[in-house]
């Protein structure tokens, strides 16, 4: 017990409870939709969490500097990882997307678990190549660099090729790329769009064309966004009450425990109830980003921040899918939705968070904190320790 207080020592509380409370909604929801898998779901979350929270201890001891010595070797793992789908019974096909591995007792995504290896190699790279970014050929090397993973991913899941675009754009911001650079290139792959449609597979097309008519209810994604907007009206101000969902209990709502799991809970604990998720989600992100402001080197801050643009975007995403604002892709709510792949993927990424939270603790010093432990420390003087 010691050796935990003494590990997160310093660390803000909302990055430890918020996560715990979530885990508490997303366990009590895998119950309510339990069905007919019984209380399978429930143990595989919870294991999830477990698991994960022994990541987090793991993760939060180690330094992330390490990824330096082992950065090609890393780099190549990830990619040779994500093509471990296409391996003759190892590889499975769920929802439409050959995006899994089969490991007997469960099934694994890699790409999950490939974000965060993504993520810390982006970060190094970025931070020796910043000023680079001020040139096309620097901005075209970064996207070469990350090239293959949003072309292995997004072949098979556009949504986890989404969430790997959305991370690259806001770490390469970050790091400085110029401005009038960055607009040449959004307004480029803007024009592409045509043409990147042209070479989706025909369910992701689907996908697209219910967003753009969401009244045709005869395109299948349209009908899931119906019935969850059914089940998100129907909840009203105080919802039908935890475990009494009747669009989840007649199964009217699809993928009830992982994608539409937001619905779930507004349908029985109503607009509180989402509300209540948001205003948690609002703390643990405001907590990350304050991490991130208050590191002080390039390499920690853009982790954490590559980490917070994977949970903003899947948050808004999923959230906005489920009341048709945005285009059902299958990204995960994080920390909510079922899989112990996701799972274990937000914990490990909340370790990174500590991981760079602990290492610049003790960093930056507060004045009135030094004037309290020594009795005379000058203006001069305290200006000259910031420096």
């Amino acid at each position: 017990m010691n050796y935990l207080r003494n590990t997160f020592k310093g660390v803000s509380k909302p990055l430890l409870i918020m996560p715990l409370l979530l885990a508490v909604i997303s366990i009590t929801m895998m119950v309510s939709t339990a069905g007919n898998n019984g209380f399978r779901t429930v143990v595989v979350q919870s294991a999830a969490y477990v698991l994960g929270c022994i990541f987090v201890v793991i993760i939060a001891n180690m330094d992330y500097s390490v990824v330096e010595g082992i950065e090609k070797k890393l780099y190549i793992g990830s990619v040779v990882f994500l093509l471990t789908v296409y391996l003759p019974f190892i590889g499975v096909e769920l929802n439409g997307a050959r995006s899994w591995i089969n490991l007997g007792f469960t099934t694994f995504q890699p790409s999950e678990l490939v974000k965060l290896s993504f993520i810390l190699l982006f970060a190094h790279y970025l931070t020796r190549h910043r000023n680079d970014l001020r040139t096309f050929r620097g901005v075209a090397m970064a996207l070469a660099y990350s090239l293959p993973f949003l072309l292995i991913v997004t072949k098979e899941d556009l949504g986890s090729g989404l969430v790997f675009g959305i991370v690259w754009v806001i770490m390469i911001f970050y790091a400085g790329i110029d401005g009038a650079l960055f607009a040449k290139c959004a307004a480029a792959v803007g024009i592409s769009i045509p043409i990147i449609y042209h070479f989706l597979d025909e369910y992701q097309k689907d996908r697209i064309r219910a967003f753009l008519h969401p009244d045709n209810l005869s395109i299948a994604a349209n009908y899931q966004i119906y019935q969850s907007k059914t089940a998100i009206g129907s909840g009203g101000f105080f919802g039908k009450g935890l475990f009494h969902g009747t669009q989840k209990d007649l199964n009217f709502l699809p993928v009830q425990n992982s994608d539409f799991v937001f619905a779930v809970i507004v349908e029985e604990l109503g607009f509180i109830g989402g509300i209540a998720v948001i205003a948690i989600y609002s703390v643990l992100m405001y907590n990350i980003a304050n991490v991130a402001k208050r590191c002080q080197d390039m390499t920690g801050s853009l982790i954490v921040i590559g980490v917070l643009g994977m949970f903003v975007f899947q948050i808004f995403e999923n959230i906005g899918m489920t009341m048709s604002v945005m285009p059902a892709t299958g990204i995960t709510l994080p920390f909510l939705s079922y899989g112990g792949s996701s799972i274990l993927s937000n914990m490990m990424a909340m370790g990174l968070v500590i991981n760079v939270a602990i290492r610049n603790r003790g960093v930056q010093f507060d004045k009135e904190q030094l004037k309290s432990k020594e009795s005379i420390i000058s203006d001069a003087d305290y200006a000259g320790m910031q420096q």
